[in-house]
């Protein structure tokens, strides 16, 4: 299904991004990944996935990034924004640093990669955008004001770029996941593991590969009729 498409993952060194990587990886896909600090040997000598250093925050770093991909590929079909940190905090401890770090690489990020790719895609007439965003930013999470408010942010985006790139038969969606098993929910006490759970329909956590599922279908062709919509995968949290 995806055999000589130019895949691009964002943030995709761990976690959901790099579950999404490996699942496109499997389907023939040429898969482009950035990272911004470190990624590990193994997963770097992956044969069908290449690797960009990028910081998405960055006009800069995307636009010679977004270059270098085009230069060499010709396209990008799919983009996947799905770069993303967290510096949780209550808000009246807050640091104004702590603030600027996740709206720059969460909802900035979306931004420069989107116009930065967007270019590509309109000129061909085609392609896919799927933002990673959260639940948290839609129900909202107590210590996450940044948080909660950059990934609200990129549902607000998604569905205004849907509308804007329409016409250049560019679908722009977004996947929200729940409470995903990564190396964050790794660190959580069992107190705190079991409330989330207890939060939960599902009573599980959800899997990178439950989330790859969706981003898989909403850039295959069983999706061209869907655009402006936001995914909840999330076990039925927010019901």
């Amino acid at each position: 299904m995806f055999k000589d498409k130019t895949i691009l993952i964002t943030g995709g060194s761990r976690g959901i991004g790099r579950s999404i990587a490996e699942s496109f990886a499997g389907e023939e896909a040429s898969v482009i990944v950035t990272f911004k600090n470190s990624i590990d040997e193994e997963y770097f000598n992956s044969k069908n996935i290449s690797f960009y250093k990028c910081d998405v925050s960055d006009m800069k770093s995307v636009q010679e990034t977004i270059d270098d991909i085009i230069k060499s590929r010709g396209k990008i079909d799919v983009l996947i924004n799905n770069a993303g940190v967290t510096k949780d905090g209550l808000l009246m401890r807050m640091s104004e640093e702590d603030w600027d770090i996740v709206i720059d690489t969460n909802l900035k990020g979306v931004f420069n990669m989107t116009k930065a790719v967007s270019r590509n895609m309109m000129s061909k007439r085609s392609g896919k955008i799927i933002n990673i965003t959260s639940v948290s930013g839609i129900m909202g999470n107590p210590g996450q004001a940044n948080y909660s408010a950059s990934k609200a942010g990129v549902i607000g985006f998604t569905k205004a770029v849907a509308k804007e790139l329409s016409s250049r038969n560019i679908n722009v969606n977004a996947v929200a996941p729940g409470f995903i098993e990564t190396e964050m929910t790794d660190k959580l006490t069992e107190e705190v593991r079991q409330s989330y759970l207890n939060s939960i329909p599902l009573k599980r956590f959800g899997k990178g590969s439950d989330i790859a599922g969706v981003v898989r279908f909403l850039a295959s062709a069983d999706a061209d009729y869907i655009t402006g919509q936001t995914i909840c995968v999330d076990g039925g949290i927010i019901m």
